[in-house]
């Protein structure tokens, strides 16, 4: 066991700060990895303040980790000491069903494991600890593989905000000449409007608030869609063959339900806390489909960071230092922020 130092939640109601935790030996298949930067996703937030209920505390959110490798257990090949990798929202799953069997570890069958406040799956009763921490064990099936690159802070929130989106547009089967319209420009939509760019599809941007328009065409958005009221969207009836709805808030699927044309799909990687309202007649109209997506596999995110290595494709980040968390999680709340916070773990 090693003792390292972490920022973390101790109740509901606490501040996030110092804390000592302590990380496991290395078991013979493990990399222990000196952490970089570790992005700050919304799910931390929610787990730190108990927002969707199960949390044990003490909490040390995060999961969108870049760092080096400081050594590994006996029996890794696939990693050596100073080497570039990443862990990202799973640290590991039953490995035997027929999910993890077929590369959709991400759907085990048991459940996975999260980076953190997940139970170890060694029966030892210990809590997976994040990110906002100095060193992390993990098993090497469950690390990925970084190429060197000058942004290394704009790579973590790949490991979240990256596949969360990545995976349900692949999934659809983007591609050139596609209509994709992306609901909702923050810390996942900014990321979907560059991937379907890439992708070569037809890329709008629905938002209610006229500031985004200039930053949806920095982002590479060919169209914007100002949608302050449901009759704005009226005259786009059936004209997207994808959706994307990244809306965190409370909302109505069925306005963009009746945006898709035949065989289109809503993507739903949002999280609402209350159950969205649905319209059959909406749904069966032009054959359409509600899909959800929940990250990706361990293969799909190493597709995914080797593609974004390809096309130069990096989140548009803060940095800030592991003090600043607090503030950092009122202005995530607030949406004050361009679109994920980073973490430079230099500062811990």
């Amino acid at each position: 066991m090693a003792t390292v130092k972490a920022y973390a939640a101790q109740d509901s109601k606490a501040p996030l700060a110092p804390l000592s935790i302590e990380r496991r030996a290395l078991r013979e298949h493990d990399v222990q990895v000196e952490i970089l930067y570790c992005g700050v996703c919304h799910s931390d937030i929610h787990t730190a303040r108990d927002e969707w209920g199960g949390a044990v505390y003490p909490v040390v959110p995060g999961h969108e980790i870049v760092g080096k490798v400081k050594a590994v257990g006996s029996g890794v090949t696939r990693f050596s000491v100073g080497q570039t990798v990443g862990v990202g929202v799973m640290v590991d799953s039953c490995r035997t069903c027929s999910n993890c069997k077929s590369d959709y570890e991400q759907y085990c069958e048991e459940g996975m494991t999260g980076t953190y406040n997940a139970l170890e799956r060694d029966g030892s009763g210990m809590r997976t600890m994040g990110g906002y921490s100095a060193e992390i064990v993990t098993d090497e099936n469950y690390v990925l593989n970084i190429k060197e690159s000058e942004n290394l802070a704009g790579v973590a929130p790949l490991l979240c905000a990256g596949i969360t989106t990545y995976s349900p547009l692949k999934f659809a089967n983007v591609q050139a000449g596609m209509r994709v319209a992306v609901v909702g420009l923050g810390g996942l939509g900014h990321m979907a409007v560059k991937f379907a760019v890439a992708f070569g599809a037809e890329v709008t941007v629905i938002s209610t608030s006229a500031s985004k328009v200039q930053e949806a065409s920095k982002l590479g958005a060919h169209h914007f869609i100002l949608a302050k009221d449901v009759d704005a969207l009226t005259p786009y009836a059936s004209k997207f063959d994808i959706v994307l709805d990244a809306i965190s808030a409370d909302h109505d699927y069925t306005q963009y339900l009746n945006l898709l044309a035949l065989n289109g799909k809503l993507l739903v990687v949002g999280l609402p806390e209350h159950q969205p309202k649905v319209s059959p007649f909406a749904l069966i109209k032009n054959r359409r489909s509600i899909i959800g997506s929940m990250i990706g596999s361990i293969k799909e995110t190493q597709e995914m960071l080797d593609f974004c290595y390809e096309k130069k494709i990096y989140a548009d980040i803060e940095t800030i230092a592991v003090s600043y968390i607090n503030e950092a999680y009122e202005r995530m709340i607030k949406g004050d922020i361009k679109y994920r916070f980073v973490i430079d773990m230099s500062t811990l």
